[in-house]
Parts: structure tokens; sequence; C-alpha cells
């Protein structure tokens, strides 16, 4: 194992090996990761202590911040996905 995988929690590996399962591109699985970050750090929690509401409020939060749909779809789809 490498020091950069050793540095993964144990959520995000999970989350990266089903992307992998369903054969997500890299840069697909990039855009998800990314987002579900910034989702996380939006709240300051981990994603997994969040639910349905804190998703809503999010994209409320982005859209207010003046974001577009093909910005915000992909957020929603990496969302979805988590």
């Amino acid at each position: 194992m490498t020091d950069t995988l050793a540095a993964v929690s144990p959520l995000r590996r999970r989350m990266i090996d089903d992307m992998m399962l369903r054969n997500l591109s890299p840069a697909t699985q990039r855009s998800y990761l990314h987002a579900v970050t910034k989702f996380s750090r939006y709240f300051g929690r981990s994603p997994d202590r969040l639910g349905l509401e804190d998703v809503r409020a999010f994209q409320v939060y982005l859209v207010s911040q003046g974001i577009s749909w093909p910005a915000l779809n992909p957020t929603v789809c990496a969302l979805r996905f988590f």
C-alpha cells in the first residue's frame, strides 16, 4: 500500500472502490470526490453524518451563489451516487 492510499479515509476508499466497480471514468471520479468534499466542508462534518435535508440545503446554497445547471448537475449526481 502506498502512502497516498494509507492517508485515504475508509469512507473515501469505499466511494473510490464503488466508482471503480461501476467503471466511472477517472474524470468523473475526481469530479464526484471534489463535489462530496465541497459538500462536507460546507457543513464542517463528515458526509456520512449529513442527510437529505443537508443535500437540499447545499443545492439551495449553490444556486443562491449563481451556479448554473450545467455546473450544478455533476454535484447533484455525485451526491446521489454517494
